[in-house]
């Protein structure tokens, strides 16, 4: 192969990866975005009487508790009912927000205790919302409250993939060996080990493919155990900062279901 031929081959493979990176980044910034918009956010008890009252509810749902172990970089907190409806109580608007609210937590509302829907519900301030519901013609709009957040998940696990194909299938990687950075990646919260494994790694970082970054010469690399550490440290550590910034910038900036 002459060497413009060769320098062809270079820069359309350069190419091909920067737009394979940018690409990957715009999917996390929508999943991130969409996940962050529709994250379950808590409102008072008139917040979720009005909304139903001026039709704004377009899917809602009944829960005890709220499940919270996420399984995907971008699986948010749901609703689940041991069969009783209530005490939470969730709702769609038509933006796309979810809301919740705890409907044992009333005030000065008139609340009935049997509301003559045949139905279970955890206490008075329940009954009259679903009261509520039935006058307003949106009692058939139950269920479906999260189904939006499913398109953040579902890119989650597109993402995922395409990092696993490239980690096994693409160069080698030259700061860390593939084990290194499939626990880092894969452990972290959120993908953001997918952004920092975009900005350092072969390919996308110039320097990193600079590197020797083969199995056997170059003994300096982060091995599997290291990135199994590092992937623990910062699902902790964000954690915690999730938790100190909810107290600092409340809710409605970065939300947390039962918080």
């Amino acid at each position: 192969m002459s060497d413009g031929s060769r320098g062809l081959a270079t820069v359309r493979a350069i190419a091909w990866w920067t737009v394979l990176r940018l690409v990957l980044v715009l999917l996390w910034l929508f999943a991130a975005a969409t996940v962050w918009w529709t994250a379950p956010r808590q409102h008072d008890y008139d917040q979720a009487r009005a909304d139903v009252a001026a039709g704004r509810v377009v899917a809602y749902q009944w829960g005890d508790s709220w499940d919270q172990s996420r399984r995907g970089w971008f699986d948010v907190a749901e609703l689940r009912s041991a069969g009783q409806l209530g005490p939470l109580f969730g709702w769609r608007t038509a933006d796309g927000r979810v809301h919740w609210t705890d409907t044992a937590a009333f005030g000065e509302v008139t609340a009935a205790a049997d509301d003559g829907g045949g139905g279970s519900y955890a206490g008075p301030g329940a009954a009259a919302l679903a009261r509520d519901l039935r006058a307003a013609g949106l009692e058939e709009r139950v269920g479906g409250v999260q189904s939006v957040v499913r398109v953040g998940t579902q890119i989650g696990f597109v993402l995922l993939v395409t990092f696993l194909v490239v980690l096994v299938g693409g160069p080698a990687p030259a700061l860390g060996t593939r084990w290194y950075w499939f626990w880092l990646v894969y452990l972290t919260p959120l993908g953001l080990g997918l952004l920092w494994w975009l900005g350092l790694e072969r390919p996308w970082s110039g320097k990193a493919a600079a590197l020797p970054g083969v199995v056997g010469v170059d003994q300096r690399r982060y091995t599997g155990l290291l990135g199994f550490a590092f992937g623990l440290l910062a699902a902790l550590g964000i954690s915690l900062l999730t938790m100190v910034l909810h107290i600092v910038l409340g809710g409605w900036w970065v939300p947390q279901p039962g918080g």
